[in-house]
Parts: C-alpha cells; structure tokens; sequence
C-alpha cells in the first residue's frame, strides 16, 4: 500500500493546477491622457488634476495624430489615484474646461501579470469641452 501511494505522489509531483504565465517587463505612465479630435487653433494643453486636498498641474504634451488628423497628448501625474478627481484643462486661450473623471488601473500585461498605475482619458469636443472617454 505504501508503495502504491509513493507512486502515486511521484506521478502527480509535476503537475500544477494553472499555467505559468510570462509577463512583460513594460512600465506603465501614471497620468491622464487627452485627445483632440477636432484641433483647429489648439497647439498646447494644461491640465490640472484634484483629488483630496491635493491638486496637480501638468502639461499634456500635445502631439500630432496622423491616423485621425488630431491630437493626442499625456499628462503625468505623480500620486494619482483611482478615484473621482476633477480635472480642469486649459488650452491656448486660458478658459478652463472642468469634468469629473475616475482613473482606472491598467493591465498592460493582461489579467496574469497584476494591475499597473492608473490612467484616465479625456477628449475634447469641438467646443473644447472635455468629457471622460
């Protein structure tokens, strides 16, 4: 009996229940990313992000999109959350653009390799309002 249940653990040693997954070692931006479909007199973007009794400025980096013939731009932003945060966006002429917007964790990786810092993404309608995309 002894020797049959030796056997038996012997057999059953290597096999394992879940794949051993290869994750990427890839860096994730912590921030907030923007898209301007729609860019006609917009070359640069501010945003300003708050949550709790902290508020981030940053600019967001506005570069061309050649697929759609927008903009596209990320602004980092040290410390994010992923909570409601209020994200004001300010482009050349100064007027302030308000939303409300939760940042979500990415998984660049998949579901296998764990979550990486959050992001959010926000898009600007022709009348340079920003809404959460």
């Amino acid at each position: 009996m002894r020797t049959w249940l030796a056997a038996l653990l012997l057999l059953t040693a290597g096999c394992s229940t879940t794949p051993e997954v290869a994750c990427p070692a890839i860096g994730t931006r912590v921030g907030i990313g923007l898209t301007v479909p729609q860019p006609a007199g917009i070359t640069r973007a501010t945003l300003e992000a708050c949550w709790g009794d902290q508020c981030v400025t940053r600019p967001a980096d506005l570069r061309p999109d050649d697929a759609t013939g927008g903009l596209q731009g990320f602004a980092d932003v040290p410390g994010l959350q992923a909570e409601p945060i209020r994200v004001t966006v300010r482009f050349d002429d100064g007027k302030p653009h308000t939303t409300v917007v939760t940042p979500a964790f990415s998984e660049p990786g998949g579901p296998a390799c764990g979550q990486a810092g959050p992001q959010a993404q926000l898009v600007a309608g022709a009348d340079r309002e920003v809404r959460p995309r």
